[in-house]
Formats: structure tokens, sequence, C-alpha cells
């Protein structure tokens, strides 16, 4: 069996291009079974699709990466040669490195942030639900977040990191003089907003309202911050009242269009407005930030916001890197062990077959009244005899060499306490 990963995240790609391939967890079920329609073995599969990565984790007899990256590409509409030149690809051992620092918070653009582990189990869930989720990838999955369990509750991986949220209020602040006078707007009403609205809300802005296409979700928002809640549609007219934009949506398309930000500016007297695109694909049309006036930043802008305390978080991933290791050769060992499955089944099957035939024979010998001590002694012999025929027939066989290397393997098997 074989297991390989294909992806492309913040480091390989650029945003525009990762847009491309987002997938909604909603989307995860037709999209599996696309892939695994589109190779004849149908092999395992799962898919993590987060702001900063797209990955495609398979397991089968035999990789086929090629074919992975083309079908990738064209779900994005992007020539495979383009694609190619953004892609990673990992095979057995390096697959599972990679998702064990994945989810250990090790791989993300925020080192050590939590946010990733519970999306990766939400993709897990969503590929157990399309039923593309075999032995050999349930139990890739299941050590990954075992590792990751480790690795949070043995270092302080995450003790510095400054979350994607936290780096919006930060950069702000640095905006703005004081938050306590800055109204509020946030767009969306999934956990990224959740976040962000969590710690804004900390700094008591003059107000904060949600902006959500269903008024029920925003509303439960909306309730824990005493928010107010709005309609998407109504946007494009109340745009100019916040000061802060904050939009994180699964809109395949931007919501927020430069004529909408052009009539805001315009209504606030070209009062400066701090926007946050955390959504891919964008949320916020790219030309936005060519306006005076508009301070806008999407999720690579805030890299350098979120890589600080790099110094002290060193020891941490050392120790990290050591538990991944671990799980890392523990997960090859179990791989290699898996080959030999189809023996041992077949040894099983072979000694079952022994047992049922001498059972069936003593039982013949005890229904005509033998004695049960010989009908004991005549059982366990037939067994030993026919368990130690093959070695026995392999000793008197074959060349002196032959027979020197089947004495060793007797020796393994049946004579470990004399040795």
């Amino acid at each position: 069996m074989a297991v390989w990963a294909l992806g492309i995240n913040h480091t390989t790609a650029p945003l525009d291009l990762r847009g491309r391939f987002a997938f909604a967890v909603d989307q995860m079920e037709p999209v599996l079974h696309g892939f695994r329609r589109s190779l004849a073995r149908q092999p395992e599969v799962a898919l993590i699709s987060t702001c900063n990565r797209t990955e495609i984790y398979c397991a089968s007899e035999h990789p086929e990466l090629e074919h992975t990256l083309d079908w990738l590409a064209n779900s994005g509409g992007v020539p495979s040669n383009l694609l190619r030149q953004h892609t990673y690809t990992l095979q057995d051992g390096f697959a599972a490195r990679h998702a064990f620092r994945v989810a250990s918070g090790l791989d993300s653009m925020v080192l050590g942030e939590a946010q990733i582990l519970g999306q990766m189990k939400d993709a897990i869930r969503a590929a157990e639900s399309a039923g593309s989720l075999g032995t050999t990838l349930n139990q890739l999955f299941q050590r990954t977040f075992a590792v990751a369990k480790d690795v949070r509750t043995s270092t302080e991986i995450g003790a510095h990191s400054i979350s994607m949220a936290a780096a919006v209020v930060r950069l702000a602040s640095q905006i703005f003089e004081d938050l306590g006078q800055v109204k509020v707007l946030f767009v969306g009403a999934g956990e990224m907003i959740e976040l962000a609205a969590t710690h804004f809300a900390a700094k008591s802005p003059k107000s904060i309202a949600i902006a959500n296409r269903t008024l029920e979700r925003g509303e439960k928002l909306a309730g824990r911050f005493g928010a107010e809640v709005m309609r998407l549609a109504d946007l494009p007219s109340r745009l100019h009242e916040f000061d802060a934009v904050v939009s994180c949506t699964a809109s395949t398309l931007p919501i927020i269009g430069l004529g909408a930000v052009e009539r805001a500016l315009k209504l606030r007297k070209h009062r400066p407005m701090f926007m946050v695109d955390l959504a891919v694909p964008r949320d916020i049309e790219p030309e936005v930030k060519a306006l005076e006036d508009i301070y806008l930043y999407t999720v690579d802008d805030l890299a350098s916001v979120v890589q600080t305390a790099q110094a002290n978080r060193q020891a941490a991933v050392a120790q990290a890197e050591a538990i991944i290791d671990a799980g890392v050769q523990s997960f090859v060992h179990w791989m290699e062990q898996r080959g030999s499955v189809p023996l041992i089944q077949q040894l099983n099957a072979q000694a079952d077959e022994w047992r049922a035939m001498e059972l069936a024979r003593a039982r013949k010998l005890l229904a005509k009244g033998e004695d049960v001590d010989k009908v004991l002694e005549a059982l366990s012999r037939g067994l030993t005899q026919k368990m130690l025929h093959g070695a026995m027939a392999e000793l008197r066989a074959g060349d002196a060499e032959t027979r020197e290397h089947t004495a060793q393997a007797i020796h393994k098997l049946f004579l470990r306490k004399e040795r």
C-alpha cells in the first residue's frame, strides 16, 4: 500500500492561485466522489482546504501523483504545468511527517496556531461521511491527531504565537489611536470571524455589527457581543458607517467591490478605513488596496505580524519535531507490517483447517468409545506433525547453503527458548 500527498500552501502559491482551489466543507463529498471516479483503482482520499492550503491525501496499491495533479489543476481551471510549479508531493513516511507537522502547527503561517487541527478534523469527518477514508488513511489521521495532541500538551509550541485574529487587532491599534472610538463591521459568521470579534470585543470598540447572508446565524454571533446584525444585501448602502471591516465568508466571488468602497469613502469624506480580507478566495476586490485612505490587508499580508517571538519557540519546535519523528517511525512500521497481512491470514486459515481436521478425527474416535487420554494424545500429535512437516521437509531438501538458511529460520521460529 502506498500513501501520497499533493498540495499547495502559503509558502508555495500566491493568494489568488490558492483561491482557485478552496473547497468548503459542504462541497467535500461530491468533490471526493469525483476524484475517486477519475481513477480506476478508487483510492482512499481525504481533502484538506483552508485559507492557507489545499492538500489531497491518498492511499492505494500504487501512487498516482500525476493523475492527482491533473485532476486538481482541472478542478481549479489552470494548466497542469502552471500548478506543478507551486505544488509539493510527498510519499509514505514523508507524507505522514507533513500531516503531523501541519496538525501540530509547525507548517502554519502562524507557528503553533491551533485552528488548523480543528479544520483537519472537519476534513476527515467529511471524508468519512463520503466513504472515501479507508483503513490506511484512517490510521494515518488518527495518528496525526494523537501526535498533535502530544505536541500541544508536551511542548510550548503555541505559547508565544499570535493568532490571525489577534494580529488584526494589533494592526488596527497601529492605525487608530483609540479602538474605543472605532465602529467595526464583521462580514460573515464563521469560526475566523468569531475569533476576530472576540479579540476586538476585548478592546471595547464603539460599536460592533455583524453582516451575514443568513440573519439567524448572524444573530447568534451578534448576541455574544451585544452587536447589531444586518443582511449582507444591506452592506453597500451602510459600508460608510464603519471604520474597520473584517471579512471572511465562503463566497466564491468578491462581495465588497471597488465601487462600493469608493462610494463609502466619499460619504466618509475620506476618513480612513481599515479593511481585512481573511477569505480565500478573496471577499474584497484587490483593486481596493490602491485607494487612498484605505488600509487593506489579506491573510498573506498578516504573515510578518504573526511571526514574532521566534527565538522563544525554537526549543519547543525541537521538542515537537522529536515527537513527530517518533510518530513517523511508528506509522512507517505499521505500514510495513500491513504488507504481511495476507500471509498472516493464509497462515491462520491453514492452522484453522488443520485444527478442524484433527478435531473431527478426535470426535469420531470418542464416538467409538476410545479412551479420552489416547484421543487427546493423538490429537496433539497430529497437530504437531502438521505444523512441523514443512520445516522438516525443508531441512532434508536442497543443498547445504539452503539447509543452513532453513536451520536459522527454524531457530528463530521454534527454538527461541533454547537460544
